[in-house]
């Protein structure tokens, strides 16, 4: 171990130069050496020159010339794979700095599941829009499922997702790569339009709801799934599902409507734009976890521009806690295994 240490030090630690990397990258990204000056401002001989270097320092060729132009040998396709982590990191690193130096700049992306893209998520962007008014913040939809959410964090379209995660999660193996930062338990409640009959009853029995025309997720997603379970433990068969959908605002505003039920997230009931119109019915049913988090990459040192937007995130989350919902729902654990 020790010989392979020195022969790094003195073979490549001291003569490896990221711009004659950086160089060789860009030749077989253009094909030719003269397209490679071009791009890169300089002369085709002192890109030659890089290139020779590198085959000199690593002892193989790594470039061949065919009717199509310079094409990579398997030497340069092995180390310029690597130098995709090189590239990227120092281009994080340089980040990093400059969030340092000024704090009040820089950027962030995040990713957003669709279950929470009307409650939480505009809040935590508001309130760091306005403690960090010169950060860009680029923000999108992650479609489920969660499986998703790995390889978009790894190629660094994002550098955070905001997401609503069954625990445990089914891919055990993603609890080994995912830092889950827990915010706080958002749990399913049945809601029904603010002048439906059902809104003004103080408590009502699940069963007298199972005619009535229920709009739900999708079967065997987790929404789903946790209304069949509470039926199922209360002796029931589903209820008459008159609309599958997976949009929440779609749901929101049809059952403001009066005609229908459904069951929300707690945190629509909180902060949702059609709050006003639903109407939470205290119903005795399980409501298991479903709890909002954070999700970053184990091993990934995250920018402090990055930190400052998670710290905006818990400060959100510790408001939402104390937040109160139009009412409480009664909680009892399933018996459904």
């Amino acid at each position: 171990m020790a010989s392979v240490t020195m022969e790094w030090e003195s073979r490549f630690g001291r003569r490896l130069r990221v711009r004659d990397l950086y160089i060789l990258s860009t030749v077989v990204k253009s094909g030719s050496m003269g397209k490679a000056a071009r791009m890169l401002g300089m002369s085709q001989p002192a890109v030659s020159e890089a290139v020779a270097n590198l085959e000199h320092l690593l002892r193989v060729r790594l470039l061949d010339r065919s009717p199509r132009g310079i094409e990579p040998t398997i030497y340069a396709a092995a180390i310029l794979k690597r130098t995709v982590t090189v590239f990227d990191e120092l281009k994080q690193g340089v980040r990093d700095i400059q969030g340092l130096a000024d704090p009040t700049t820089g950027e962030v992306s995040i990713g957003y599941s669709s279950m929470i893209a009307a409650t939480v998520v505009p809040k935590i962007i508001e309130r760091f829009s306005e403690k960090y008014p010169r950060v860009v913040m680029h923000v999108d939809l992650v479609q489920a499922p969660t499986a998703n959410y790995l390889p978009r964090l790894r190629d660094r379209t994002f550098d955070l997702i905001l997401a609503r995660l069954p625990m445990p999660l089914a891919e055990e193996h993603l609890e080994d790569e995912l830092n889950i930062d827990f915010l706080f338990d958002d749990p399913l409640v049945v809601v029904a339009g603010a002048r439906s009959r059902w809104a003004r009853r103080r408590t009502v029995d699940l069963k007298e709801l199972i005619e009535e025309p229920w709009i739900l997720s999708p079967p065997k997603r987790w929404s789903y799934e946790r209304v069949a379970e509470a039926f199922k433990a209360c002796g029931l068969r589903m209820p008459a599902t008159r609309l599958v959908t997976y949009s929440l605002d779609l749901r929101a505003k049809l059952v403001a409507s009066g005609r229908f039920v459904t069951v929300v997230p707690r945190s629509v009931l909180q902060l949702g734009d059609s709050r006003p119109a639903l109407k939470m019915l205290r119903v005795d049913m399980p409501t298991e976890p479903w709890p909002v988090t954070i999700l970053t990459l184990k091993n990934r040192t995250i920018s402090p521009t990055v930190r400052r937007f998670v710290d905006c995130a818990h400060e959100v989350a510790k408001l939402m806690v104390g937040k109160p919902a139009t009412h409480t729902p009664v909680r009892r654990r399933s018996k459904v295994a």
